[in-house]
C-alpha cells in the first residue's frame, strides 16, 4: 500500500487505486456474517480506557502462578547411584515422608561397617563410637535405622531417600541409574495449597487498587466458582 500513485517499489508494476467496494469496505477490510464468525470461533473484547462493567466493577485478565515461597528442592543426602526412582513425572503428588528414591551409596556401606566395628569397642572408645553415629545422622539416617544396623550387624547396600515436604512435582531433575552427588537435586516440588494470581492493569486503573484490597478471582478450570483473594503487591514498574 502506498499513499500516492506510482510504481510498486518491490516489483515495479503500476499501482492500482484501492477504491472502496460497493459495500463500503476498503481494500484491506473484509466482512463476515455471524455464522462465519461462529465457525471461525472469533471473539472480541474492548480495549482501552473503557474497561469497567456496567456496575462499576473492573474486570482484569491474568494468569495463575506458583507461590515461589512454597517451592522446595529434594536433594540427595549422599553420593551414589539411583537404583529406583519413585518420582517420574511432573504433576505427581508427593507427601512428606514418602519414599522418593533408593540409592546405592558406597560411602554409606563403609560407614555402616565402621559403626559395626565401633559398636564392639564403644565401652573403651565412646568418642569414636559417637562420631561414627553422628556421621550417619548427617546423612539423614534416623536413630532407629542406625540402631537396626548396629543390632543386626549387617550392612545395607541401598538406602531410602524420603521427602522432607509435601507438594506437587514441577520438575524431575534426575533419572533412574544416574550417579548423584550429595546435595544434587532429585526433584523440584511446589506446594499448591496457595497460589498467586497475576493480573495486568492499565496505568490509569492502578489508583483504584490498594494493598489489602479484597477481589474475586475466576478461572477457566473452575468457570462457575469464585475465589476470594487479597491484593498483596502492586508492580508500578
Amino acid at each position: 500500500m502506498q499513499p500516492e500513485p506510482g510504481d510498486c517499489p518491490i516489483c515495479g508494476m503500476d499501482l492500482i487505486p484501492a477504491d472502496s467496494g460497493a459495500d463500503g469496505l476498503a481494500a484491506d477490510e473484509f466482512r463476515m456474517t455471524e455464522n462465519a464468525m461462529a465457525l471461525a470461533d472469533i471473539q472480541t473484547t474492548i480495549v482501552g480506557n473503557n474497561s469497567t462493567d456496567g456496575d462499576g466493577t473492573i474486570t482484569l485478565s491474568g494468569k495463575i502462578a506458583q507461590n515461589e515461597d512454597l517451592n522446595s528442592v529434594q536433594a540427595s543426602y549422599f553420593d551414589g547411584r539411583i537404583e529406583r526412582l519413585n518420582v517420574t513425572y511432573e504433576g505427581q503428588q508427593v507427601n512428606r515422608g514418602q519414599l522418593l528414591a533408593t540409592i546405592y551409596a558406597p560411602a554409606l556401606v563403609a560407614a555402616q561397617q565402621e559403626l559395626i566395628t565401633a559398636a564392639t569397642i564403644k565401652e573403651t572408645q565412646p568418642a569414636l563410637y559417637k562420631a561414627v553415629r553422628n556421621k550417619l545422622k548427617n546423612w539423614k539416617l534416623t536413630e532407629s535405622q542406625i540402631d537396626a544396623i548396629e543390632t543386626s550387624g549387617s550392612v545395607r547396600d541401598n538406602f531410602p531417600l524420603h521427602a522432607t515436604v509435601s507438594g506437587t512435582v514441577t520438575e524431575v531433575m534426575a533419572a533412574q541409574g544416574d550417579y548423584v552427588k550429595a546435595g544434587q537435586p532429585i526433584a523440584r516440588l511446589s506446594d499448591l495449597s496457595t497460589v498467586w494470581a497475576d493480573f495486568d492493569a492499565y496505568e490509569s486503573q492502578l489508583e483504584q487498587f490498594q494493598i489489602g484490597q479484597k477481589i474475586m478471582v475466576t478461572s477457566n478450570a473452575y468457570p462457575n466458582k469464585e475465589f476470594e483473594a487479597q491484593v498483596s503487591f502492586i508492580d508500578l514498574s
